[in-house]
C-alpha cells in the first residue's frame, strides 16, 4: 500500500514586525487591550512589492532543503491562499514559474484558515491514489491586503506569512487520516463579501467578522473534528504528542486543548508573534516547532483548521 509523509518542511515571515503598540496612534486600543482578548503580540507584514506568492517561494525553497530534494523532483504543487497574486493565474502556477519545476500539475485552494488542511488532504489523495511521488504543499497569505485597518475588531488580527511542507510516497503511513467539512450556511461570518465586476469593486474588499459566533463555532467544531480524525485513524487522542490549530486566537487554542483533555506542553502556539495567517498558520507553527526539535521524527501532529466558509478539517500525521 502507498502512504505519504511529511519529509520536509519550510516557512517564511516578512522582515518587517508590527508591535501592537503601532495601533495605539491610530486605533481606540492598546497592547494590553490585544494580548488579553488575542494573545497577539506582534505580527509579520509583507512589503507592497511582496505577494503571496513571493513568500510561498521562500517557505518553499527551505521544505525542499529540509527534504533533500530539488524543485525538479516535485510532481504536484497546491497552494491554500485566499489572498493571491491574482484572480488568475493560480498562486501555484506562478511558484511554479518562480521555482523552476514547469510540467507538474500546479493548482489553489481556497478554504480560507483550513486551506493547507486542506491542500494536504489533496495532496495525500493524489499521492495514495498513485497520481504523484511528491508533492508540494504550502499555505500563503498577505491579508494585510484586505483589512480595514479602521477597525480594531479585525486588523489587529491578522499577519502575513507562508509555511510549506515536502509530502512524499511512503512504505509506511504519515497521514494517518484527514478530515473535512464545510457548511455554507455560515459564510455570512467570516467573509471579505466583494469581487471585481467591470473594472471596480462590488461590495466590500475587506474582511468582515462576527466574531463571537466565530468564536463559538469554532471550537465546537475543533473539538468535534479531532475526535472525527483520531477515530477514522484507529486512534484516540491519548495517541496524539502535539496538537497545532489553526492560530486564530489564544482563548480558541486553549478552549479546545481543553476540550479534548490535551495538557498545555502539547499545544503549539505560535499566535502570539505570528498573528492569524489564515491558511499559512499551521505549516509557519509547524515548522517553527520542528526546527525548535520540538516537534520530533515519529511523533503523532494532529493539525486542525478552522474558517471562512464556513470550513473545517483536521490532518492526524507521523512525522
Amino acid at each position: 500500500m502507498i502512504y505519504s509523509k511529511i519529509v520536509g518542511t519550510g516557512s517564511f515571515l516578512p522582515p518587517r514586525i508590527m508591535p501592537n503598540s503601532e495601533f495605539e496612534a491610530s486605533l481606540d486600543t492598546s497592547d494590553a487591550w490585544i494580548r488579553e482578548r488575542t494573545g497577539i503580540a506582534q505580527r509579520h507584514i509583507a512589503d507592497e512589492s511582496q505577494t503571496s506568492s513571493d513568500l510561498a517561494l521562500e517557505a518553499s525553497r527551505l521544505a525542499l532543503q529540509s527534504a533533500g530534494l530539488q524543485a525538479a523532483d516535485i510532481d504536484l504543487i497546491i497552494v491554500a491562499t485566499s489572498t493571491p497574486d491574482f484572480v488568475f493565474p493560480s498562486t501555484a502556477c506562478l511558484l511554479q514559474a518562480k521555482l523552476g519545476a514547469p510540467g507538474c500539475a500546479a493548482f489553489d485552494v481556497q478554504a480560507v484558515c483550513s486551506g493547507f488542511v486542506y491542500a494536504l488532504a489533496t495532496a495525500d489523495a493524489f499521492i495514495r491514489g498513485g497520481t504523484s511521488r511528491r508533492a508540494l504543499v504550502v499555505g500563503a497569505e498577505v491579508f494585510s491586503r484586505i483589512l480595514d485597518w479602521n477597525d480594531r475588531s479585525t486588523c489587529v488580527l491578522f499577519g502575513d506569512g507562508a509555511g510549506a511542507v515536502v509530502l512524499a510516497a511512503s512504505d509506511t503511513p504519515g497521514v494517518h487520516a484527514s478530515v473535512l467539512h464545510a457548511d455554507g450556511r455560515h459564510a455570512g461570518i467570516l467573509s471579505v463579501p466583494g469581487n471585481v465586476c467591470k473594472g471596480r469593486i462590488v461590495g466590500s474588499p475587506y474582511l468582515q467578522m462576527a466574531g463571537n459566533l466565530v468564536f463559538k463555532q469554532a471550537v465546537k467544531v475543533l473539538d468535534e473534528v479531532a475526535r472525527e480524525t483520531v477515530e477514522k485513524a484507529g486512534m484516540t487522542l491519548a495517541d496524539v504528542d502535539w496538537l497545532i490549530p489553526h492560530q486564530a486566537n489564544i482563548r480558541i487554542l486553549e478552549a479546545t486543548a481543553k476540550r479534548l483533555g490535551i495538557p498545555e506542553e502539547r499545544l503549539v502556539a505560535t499566535v502570539d508573534h505570528h498573528g492569524n495567517t489564515s491558511a499559512a498558520s499551521v505549516p509557519l507553527a509547524l515548522d517553527e516547532f520542528v526546527r525548535a526539535g520540538r516537534i520530533k521524527a515519529g511523533q503523532r501532529v494532529l493539525m486542525q483548521g478552522v474558517g471562512g466558509g464556513f470550513t473545517w478539517g483536521a490532518a492526524l500525521v507521523t512525522m
